[in-house]
C-alpha cells in the first residue's frame, strides 16, 4: 500500500512504479539526450525517436510499433477480441489498462493523486498528463519539425498531418481515422454506448464533451467569454457572438443569397419563404 495516497496493488514492482508519481523519480535515462523516464515503456519507447526502429508490424494493415505489447493491442481493434472481462458487469475490453479503468467507475476509487495541488484520478495516464501543466514538461517530439506535446495522442495526432496515415479502421463501415480515440468515439456510433453519466439526471453521453456541456445546465457555469459582457455555455455560441462582432455571415440561404451570422437566423429566414 502507497503510504501517499492509499493505492494498493498486489504486485510490488506496481508500488515501486507508483510511488514514483509522487518522488518524480525517473530512473530511466536516455544517453543520447536529456530524457528521463518514470516507467520502462515510456523510455523504450522514446529510445525509437532516435533509432526509428519500429520492429513490430501489423500483417492487416502495416501499423509497425515499437513495443510489442502495443502490437498485441492494435490486433485486437482487427479480431474485436476483449480479453479482459469485468467480473461486476457484463464489460469487457481489450487492454487491461483499459478494463482497469472501467472499474474504478464500480469503485469510485481515485488512488492517484497529484502532491502539488491534490488533484485525484483514477487513471496514472491522466495524473501523469497533468503534472505536466505544473512542469511544463512536452517529452513527446516531432521527428519532423519543432512541434512537442505533452501527451502522446496530441503528437499522433500531430504525426497524421505530415504522414496522412489512418490506421484505425472501422470493422462495421468503411471509416478509418489517425486516431484510436476517434476510432472509438466512432464506434458507439454502431454499438449506441454512452458511458458518460450525469450523477445530478438521468443523462447519459457517448463523448465525454458532451457530458461536460451538458453539467453546465446544472452548474449555471458560463466559461466562454469576450471582451465584452457577454458569456455563454456553448462555446459555438461564443464563435456565433464573435461573427456579429467581425460582421462575418457564413451561412446563406440557396434560395435568395440571404446571408446570416448565425445558423439560427438563417433558419428563422429560410421560415420567410414558406409562408
Amino acid at each position: 500500500m502507497c503510504g501517499e495516497c492509499g493505492y494498493r496493488t498486489a504486485d510490488r514492482s506496481h508500488l515501486s512504479r507508483h510511488m514514483r508519481t509522487h518522488t518524480g523519480e525517473k530512473p530511466y535515462k536516455c544517453d543520447r539526450c536529456d530524457y528521463s523516464a518514470a516507467q520502462k515503456c515510456d523510455f523504450v519507447r522514446h529510445l525509437t525517436k532516435h533509432t526509428g526502429e519500429k520492429p513490430f508490424m501489423c500483417g492487416e494493415c502495416g501499423f509497425r510499433t515499437a513495443l510489442k505489447f502495443t502490437l498485441l493491442n492494435h490486433m485486437r481493434t482487427h479480431t474485436g477480441e476483449k480479453p479482459y472481462k469485468c467480473d461486476q458487469c457484463d464489460y469487457s475490453a481489450a487492454s487491461k489498462s483499459t478494463l482497469d479503468d472501467h472499474i474504478t467507475k464500480h469503485t469510485g476509487e481515485k488512488p492517484y493523486m497529484c502532491g502539488e495541488c491534490g488533484y485525484r484520478t483514477a487513471k496514472k495516464s491522466h495524473l501523469l498528463k497533468h503534472m505536466r501543466t505544473h512542469t511544463g514538461e512536452k517529452p513527446y517530439k516531432c521527428d519532423q519539425c519543432d512541434y512537442s506535446a505533452a501527451c502522446k495522442s496530441n503528437l499522433d495526432r500531430h504525426l497524421a498531418k505530415h504522414t496522412g496515415e489512418k490506421p484505425y479502421m472501422c470493422g462495421e463501415c468503411w471509416y478509418r481515422t489517425a486516431h484510436k480515440p476517434d476510432l472509438s468515439m466512432h464506434m458507439r456510433t454502431h454499438t449506441g454506448e454512452k458511458p458518460y453519466k450525469c450523477h445530478q439526471c438521468d443523462y447519459v453521453a457517448a463523448r465525454k464533451s458532451h457530458l461536460d456541456q451538458h453539467v453546465l445546465r446544472h452548474t449555471r457555469e458560463k466559461p466562454f467569454k469576450f471582451k465584452c459582457d457577454y458569456s455563454a455555455t456553448r462555446k459555438s455560441s461564443l464563435e456565433d457572438h464573435l461573427r456579429e462582432h467581425a460582421q462575418e455571415k457564413p451561412y446563406m440561404c440557396d434560395k435568395c443569397g440571404y446571408r446570416a451570422a448565425t445558423k439560427d437566423e438563417l433558419s428563422v429566414h429560410i421560415k420567410t419563404h414558406a409562408t
